[in-house]
């Protein structure tokens, strides 16, 4: 059985007899060789991964002006940052967006642009004190002339990561990308053989101090993540490092389209090989590495799981659901993380990087705890309007025009002969079409791609459907598509107007 120390291997590096592969060169050589022979031959075995990392950012310190000034408020190329921190610190977030640009530029490009050399402007307001009397500054920045530009990442390298689709009829714009309605597409995250936390699941050699490899620069873990999550596989990195040393190839910004702002990031993390066990941990496969599938047009903290699949599926480009084959896509680039597993390892070899052994090892007991609410958000069922009048496809726009009368509803859903909604008419179609004189099939007037809202979706969602589509009314609908409800606009006025919370 092998036993090394992590200060053996260091000597190793020094004297350059260190030997160093991949976690996906690993996963061949442990089939090939088997674990005990793998474990003598490897001394470490490096991991990579690049993907969108949103809990990201930087604090930055800008120096003092003349006259000084305590900034309350401050921007950077139109996106504010958080001033809370003494005079002249602040954090700009990944996911900030900008007040002119809005979700198409935003912390992370800010960052980018940083590291880029490129000028930033910088604007800063300020209530003004005695020893801090200016209000007002804008100026124009590179990263030289910020005396420090420390990355400080709270949740980075996810241990696995849930795959999206899309169960509704319609596409919706989500963190996992745009997702196709009728299970059209699966999203997914991650680097899979490469992921540096499923190479140690056990956390065996990465905790506090632990020195990685972040954004093409050293960097070192500082704490467990933020929603560390172990317990359930979900292990998650705070991570820092120094934002002059890192690279455009290993950073860079993303806008989600139709979500928001993002931050790819490479993170690698040397695993050293210390005896069997970390061979075996470090022969994963993207066979071994599971994640579920959840349904994302369920707009709630716990979503339908669909299925469980590997990596192997996923990254095969078509994974079977309810017997259909659905296409398949990454959100994080399988290329970049093996340049980052690439990059680490010839550090190693060539001398420049050196192992540390952790200071505290990352917990294996802690779960992630949903927030807690002192007010319940009602559902759809708590408001919608339950007798709702509907009529069958074949009437005609006279008979839906007495029904509107006699039911005094302004929506009529527009229902097949099982019960099933097919379309919806508003009092205002019936209205025109009495006026052009046809009176006949509904059929051309109805609305037959309609939105709709199932009643256990959060009123909220029911808002920005109305607001998204400029429409006036949401059928409520079951799992077998029929109707059991109504929400309006003008329900949902009178309903806010009395305190409803969104």
């Amino acid at each position: 059985m092998v036993k090394r120390t992590i200060e053996e291997i260091n000597e190793k590096i020094r004297d350059g007899s260190v030997h160093v592969i991949t976690a996906e060169e690993m996963t061949s050589l442990v089939q090939e060789v088997g674990v005990e022979e793998a474990a003598r031959q490897v001394d470490v075995v490096t991991t990579g991964t690049f993907g969108a990392m949103c809990s990201s950012g930087a604090f930055l310190n800008f120096g003092h002006s003349d006259p000084p000034i305590k900034m309350q408020k401050v921007w950077l190329n139109d996106v504010e940052a958080y001033t809370g921190i003494a005079a002249i610190d602040a954090y700009i977030g990944a996911t900030q967006i900008s007040e002119t640009k809005g979700i198409e530029y935003g912390g992370s490009h800010v960052i980018e642009d940083l590291i880029s050399g490129k000028e930033v402007t910088l604007k800063a307001t300020a209530y003004g004190t005695d020893c801090y009397p200016r209000k007002y500054v804008e100026t124009s920045i590179t990263i030289n002339d910020i005396n420090q530009a420390m990355m400080v990442n709270p949740r980075n390298g996810y241990q696995n990561y849930n795959s999206a689709t899309n169960g509704s009829g319609k596409a919706i714009y989500t963190y996992m990308g745009t997702l196709l309605p009728h299970y059209g597409n699966i999203t997914y995250s991650g680097a899979g053989v490469l992921s540096p936390l499923s190479n140690d699941p056990e956390y065996r050699t990465i905790g506090v101090g632990t020195r990685i490899f972040l954004g093409g620069a050293p960097g070192y873990i500082i704490s467990e993540g933020t929603q560390h999550n172990p317990g359930s596989g979900f292990g998650t990195l705070a991570v820092t490092g120094d934002l002059k040393k890192m690279s455009r190839d290993y950073i860079r910004a993303a806008s989600i389209y139709k979500y928001g702002t993002s931050m790819f990031v490479g993170l690698g993390i040397p695993i050293p090989i210390l005896n069997d066990d970390m061979a075996k941990f470090t022969a994963v496969s993207d066979a071994d590495i599971k994640t579920t599938i959840y349904d994302y047009s369920v707009p709630r903290r716990s979503k339908p799981a669909l299925r469980e699949v590997s990596y192997e599926e996923l990254k095969s480009g078509m994974v079977d659901l309810n017997g259909k084959e659905v296409k398949t896509s990454s959100l994080s680039s399988f290329y970049n993380a093996r340049k980052v597993a690439a990059e680490l390892k010839s550090w190693i070899k060539g001398g420049k990087f050196f192992l540390s052994s952790p200071a505290e090892n990352l917990t294996r007991q802690s779960l992630s705890k949903p927030m807690k609410e002192s007010q319940v958000m009602p559902l759809v069922k708590d408001i919608m309007v339950r007798n709702v009048a509907t009529i069958r496809r074949g009437f005609s726009v006279d008979e839906a025009a007495k029904k509107i009368i006699q039911d005094r509803f302004n929506h009529l859903p527009v229902v097949d002969d099982g019960g099933k909604l097919v379309g919806i008419v508003t009092a205002w179609d019936v209205s025109k079409a009495v006026a052009l004189s046809k009176r006949d099939s509904l059929e051309p007037i109805m609305t037959k791609n309609v939105i709709t809202i199932g009643p256990d979706d959060p009123v909220d969602l029911a808002v920005r459907l109305l607001e998204r589509y400029n429409i006036s009314a949401l059928p409520v609908i079951d799992g077998d598509k029929k109707v059991i409800g109504i929400v309006t606009g003008e329900g949902l006025s009178k309903l806010l107007a009395r305190g409803v919370q969104k």
